[in-house]
């Protein structure tokens, strides 16, 4: 987007945006570089004044103006790709002059100052980055995977060749169990003739991976409604965890979720039995894996937590969106933070191919008629929501059709056709016993229905909704009136 001089005199500075003055010092500007390149990329301003926004332009320093251009070059390491771009300006003096515009691209990789220190954008400003937070964003960049940090205090005894033998069969490597460790991952190193057990080790083929990484664990739980409640409102019914290595935390969890999603089996058109599930099976366990695999393991303060509401699963994993990975493309765009156990979960056919998970994921939602996943950072957890087709127990009433327990605007919308002539079909039925009896109850209605009373309640409030229903008069001695039958779903 080409911007004109009067707003970007005007736009505010943060976290992708800044002016500068075409006096600014080369190493300064360096800073601000890094910064965006460190962080979401942005784009610099040079020739209007960060303290005044005055115009000063910058032709009438041409010197200075190519020490500027060298900057990402000669004071970047390494060098950050910018792109210039200038557009005409009147200057604070009533001459034509010229604004620069440096686009800085977010990197794939870690930069630091010919000092060497590293600098992120927050805001308006650049903040210099601490060892530890480097060490993290060198991690989220792919420059260092903590998967191959040494695990403390861990032990060769602390690993179980068994499974090490297991894997080694599955993939077709021939040589001992400590040759595969110590030669081809680097999941056993040394140091002063010390063994080092990497983290990836531990993860995959340790006795107990949570002596050394307590939460590193999947927690389900499921709740009564659509959101979180505390305190006396609390409305956990479900609370379970999944531990071990990370192979047996993903068969057990997508085997556990497996009983907890809704599905209806009948018989549809042509004799031919269908099943509407909740969510698709690979879509299960696509997440799961995408979870386990991706998950920043160097964050101990908690567990990866699936969490079920009645119109939806939450993944919330611990660690941000991995790389060059963004909100906005990450259903083309594949970085794995954890490459060795990513590698692992493709030998045991959890991993399909690389990058094709999350684009299938969708596809398949879509033919289901429900959305694709969505995705947001809150803190250090990266949230990733998958709505359900809300699909559950369908009652056949008496050769009009079928009425779903829960009515589901955007299952009618977007759901195959023949579920639309079935769920007109069955409404029709109802609204047809009300406008012969007005004053009928809804046990009654229910009972003639072949419903419970709480399904029939959804069913009516759905009806309410389109305004094909309305209730004349209290609960007790009001009665019922039909609108009219011209509706579409």
């Amino acid at each position: 987007m080409r911007y004109t001089i009067e707003e970007l005199q005007h736009m505010p500075e943060g976290q992708t945006f800044d002016c500068k003055s075409i006096h600014i010092d080369p190493k300064a500007l360096a800073t601000t570089i890094i910064a965006m390149a460190n962080a979401d990329g942005g784009m610099i301003a040079v020739g209007i004044s960060d303290k005044t926004r005055r115009i000063e332009g910058i032709d009438q320093d041409k010197v200075h103006l190519n020490e500027i251009l060298r900057t990402p070059f000669d004071f970047c390491v390494p060098t950050v790709n910018v792109v210039t771009e200038y557009i005409p300006c009147i200057d604070c003096n009533g001459s034509e002059n010229h604004i620069m515009i440096i686009h800085v691209p977010a990197s794939p990789r870690l930069h630091a100052n010919q000092a060497d220190e590293v600098f992120w954008r927050v805001g308006d400003k650049s903040r210099k980055l601490s060892f530890e937070e480097r060490l993290r964003l060198m991690y989220d960049k792919g420059e260092r995977y903590y998967e191959d940090s040494p695990t403390y205090n861990a032990s060769l005894e602390d690993i179980d060749m068994d499974v090490v033998k297991a894997y080694m069969e599955r993939i077709g490597y021939g040589k001992t169990a400590m040759e595969y460790l110590t030669e081809n991952k680097g999941f056993v190193t040394y140091k002063d003739d010390e063994p080092q057990v990497s983290a990836a080790c531990i993860l995959l083929f340790g006795k107990r991976p949570q002596t050394f990484f307590p939460r590193a664990r999947v927690r389900f739980i499921r709740y009564v409604g659509t959101e979180e409640k505390f305190g006396r409102e609390m409305n956990v019914i479900k609370d379970v965890t999944f531990e071990g290595r990370i192979l047996d935390q993903i068969q057990k969890t997508v085997e556990y979720l497996e009983t907890q999603v809704k599905e209806h089996s009948y018989l549809g058109e042509n004799g031919v039995f269908r099943t509407d599930r909740e969510y698709p099976k690979f879509v299960i366990q696509e997440m799961v894996v995408n979870s386990c695999c991706h998950r920043d393991y160097s964050i101990k303060g908690t567990e990866i937590q699936i969490k079920m509401f009645e119109d939806r699963l939450v993944f919330e994993t611990p660690g941000k969106l991995p790389g060059i990975v963004r909100t906005d493309n990450i259903r083309h765009t594949h970085f794995s933070r954890n490459p060795k156990i990513a590698e692992y979960l493709k030998a045991y056919d959890y991993v399909k191919e690389f990058g094709e998970g999350v684009d299938r994921m969708c596809r398949e939602l879509k033919a289901i008629g429900t959305r694709e996943p969505q995705y947001n950072l809150v803190a250090f957890i990266m949230k990733a929501t998958v709505y359900a087709n809300l699909v559950t127990e369908r009652h056949d009433i008496g050769g009009y059709g079928y009425v779903d327990t829960i009515v589901s605007e955007p299952y009618f919308e977007k759901g195959q056709e023949r579920g639309k002539r079935r769920a007109r079909e069955g409404q029709d039925y109802i609204l047809n016993i009300i406008e012969a009896n007005p004053k009928i109850s809804i046990s009654k209605l229910a009972k003639e229905c072949g419903l419970s009373v709480k399904a029939t309640r959804i069913v009516l409030d759905g009806l309410r909704k389109k305004g094909l229903l309305i209730r004349v008069g209290p609960d007790f001695g009001g009665y019922w009136k039909v609108k009219g039958s011209d509706y579409s779903l």
